[in-house]
């Protein structure tokens, strides 16, 4: 009877014991207070390996600065944790990012969404449903060190983990304990159930909780990443999926290495929120990958620069010039001088062939010229015979075409001047 009794106290004291739950803390708190806080049982990440990563670092009212992991999930949307937004006045994102000396894309949000069931004004204090989404006011542009990660699906939203591989990334400690490693580690986790991890830490794991604990040795922990930083799975499909973000590990004196699981936020249980705060259905997500290549086509593909290049225009231009250069009109200007003088010269050459283009001319050109001559003419007539006056008028003819040929010469630059008498 004695034995029985001994043995059912020692069951209480065991069953009491174990009632004792260990407290749950800050990733960044307890890397604050423990010597034991540096990255170890992790790798540093090669470029692209985590593409859907990047560094926060909120700034408060005080001027303290804190730094926490996020995981980019859209072009201009970020998921973190909420107790890392909380309180803050900005953030600044850094993405596409090993090495935080040297990001693909850096810029500052004053836009995020903490859970409604989160209270900000308890941002010390571990809470349930700690996420939060982050607008990014410059889209980020893809590329093979920067992409978005694929959220949990709400059909996986409670999913059983336990056992299987996953992996979380991060720089690790807070910007203000300074030595934050400059360059991104990671480290392999195995899922843990959520009745288990609700044994080590009670109420705090609800059913939006999700627990990973160690792969293969006890000091591989989430201190290997930050607070708000992903936890991953990939599945049958190979493609990497967001499944927690990380919230909290065992408080000091346990700590992180201590073998006991960290706590995540589930994301799938928050599809509603989501879309709610984005208006995007991330649950049947086709992100428009082909826009920064379609925008760059229609800028590359010049075709309305082709139209311009074939100066259409510039044949009328052409084709005006080609009349200006005709400046026939100008030479009679030219010709006004030498008719005082073409008066006494010798008609001789008069067997060229323009006397078609002559006689149609003469009129608007001779009158000046073949006045005087008539005068004379009409003075002989009176004096003497008729045949003098038959031989003055052929001369009187020979004198005019003598003229219309001297101006035609004159155009062509062979003007001869005084070649020959005239002989009566």
């Amino acid at each position: 009877m004695l034995v029985k009794t001994a043995i059912l106290l020692i069951a209480l004291a065991i069953n009491l014991a174990s009632a004792v739950f260990i407290k749950p803390d800050f990733i960044e708190n307890v890397n604050k207070k423990s010597d034991d806080s540096r990255i170890v049982s992790g790798w540093e990440a090669r470029p692209g390996q985590h593409p859907h990563h990047a560094s926060l670092r909120m700034v408060f009212r005080l001027g303290i600065v804190n730094a926490c992991g996020a995981s980019i999930v859209h072009r201009n949307w970020l998921i973190t944790a909420a107790h890392c937004t909380a309180g803050a006045v900005t953030l600044v994102v850094r993405a596409g990012v090993t090495n935080l000396t040297r990001p693909e894309y850096i810029s500052e949000t004053t836009e995020w969404y903490n859970h409604p069931s989160y209270n900000d004004l308890l941002p010390t204090q571990v809470q349930p449903n700690d996420i939060s989404i982050a607008r990014l006011p410059n889209p980020v542009t893809y590329s093979a060190n920067l992409k978005a990660i694929r959220i949990q699906p709400a059909a996986d939203a409670y999913r059983n983990y336990e056992g299987e591989v996953l992996y979380a990334s991060g720089h690790g400690r807070t910007w203000t304990e300074g030595t934050s490693p400059e360059v991104l580690n990671w480290v392999y986790l195995r899922g843990v159930s959520n009745p288990s991890c609700a044994s080590t830490f009670g109420a705090i794991i609800t059913s939006t909780t999700i627990c990973a604990r160690f792969f293969n040795v006890t000091s591989q922990s989430i201190c290997q990443g930050d607070s708000g930083g992903p936890l991953v799975h990939r599945g049958s499909d190979d493609v990497p999926t967001l499944i927690g973000v990380s919230s909290f590990v065992a408080q000091v004196p346990w700590g992180c290495h201590s073998g006991l699981p960290g706590g995540f936020a589930r994301p799938g249980p928050f599809h509603s929120w989501f879309t709610e705060v984005t208006q995007i259905d991330f649950d049947n997500l086709i992100e428009e990958d082909p826009p920064t290549t379609t925008t760059t086509t229609t800028t590359t593909t010049t075709t309305t620069q082709a139209p311009t290049i074939t100066t259409t225009t510039a044949a009328p231009t052409t084709t005006t010039s080609a009349p200006t250069t005709t400046n026939t009109t100008i030479a009679p200007t030219t010709t006004s001088l030498p008719p005082n003088t073409t008066t006494t010269t010798a008609p001789t050459v008069t067997t060229p062939s323009p006397p078609s283009n002559t006689t149609t001319s003469a009129p608007t050109t001779t009158p000046s010229t073949t006045e005087e001559p008539e005068e004379e003419d009409s003075d002989s007539e009176s004096e003497e015979d008729p045949e003098l006056a038959e031989l003055a008028k052929k001369l009187e003819v020979k004198v005019k075409v003598k003229v219309k040929l001297q101006k035609n010469q004159k155009k062509h630059k062979h003007q001869h001047e005084h070649e020959h008498k005239i002989r009566f």
